[in-house]
């Protein structure tokens, strides 16, 4: 049976974006990028928000294709390109990267049909509402938190930031 797998980034106090979305305080190394290849070696499907998939459709199909990506990030843009992509949004109208479906709703019976289906597993990367949803319909079967080692309360420029509680 096929596993869906959350993996996201949150810093030391918990929050996983800015107040409105930054993502700019990810530390992103060869590190990183070796667990990120090896996961994506172990999926076959990606599971998105509206957001997430705005943020991965804006860059790693570009990636693939700039002289100056690097080589594990060239590997990762093949590898996230290649996917099958299902973004879950109500406002978007149609999605048009390579092997991306749309779905207006989660329905907790066709996630558990993809989960039986032959394949890899499916990952969630970040994509906090899809998160909250799949964690309500008890859907994701294992969580990889990465944290980084960075505070962003702190200044009170985060103040407004999304938090993650973990229990």
């Amino acid at each position: 049976m096929r596993k869906v797998i959350v993996s996201m980034m949150v810093s030391l106090d918990g929050y996983f974006a800015g107040p409105n979305g930054e993502i700019d305080w990810h530390i992103v190394d060869e590190e990183f990028n070796e667990y990120a290849i090896d996961l994506l070696e172990k999926v076959d499907t990606i599971l998105f928000g509206r957001v997430t998939y705005r943020l991965f459709e804006n860059y790693w199909p570009a990636a693939a294709i700039n002289p100056s990506t690097s080589k594990s990030d060239l590997e990762i843009a093949h590898k996230i390109n290649d996917a099958n992509k299902i973004v879950f949004s109500k406002t978007l109208e149609k999605v048009e990267w390579k092997n991306t479906r749309l779905h207006k709703e989660i329905i907790p019976v066709e996630i558990e049909n993809l989960k039986q289906q032959p394949g890899k597993d499916m990952v969630i990367y970040g994509s906090g509402s899809i998160v909250s949803a799949f964690t309500q319909f008890h859907l994701i079967d294992e969580y990889k938190i990465i944290v980084n080692p960075v505070v962003l309360a702190t200044a009170n420029l985060y103040s407004k930031a999304y938090k993650i509680s973990l229990i």
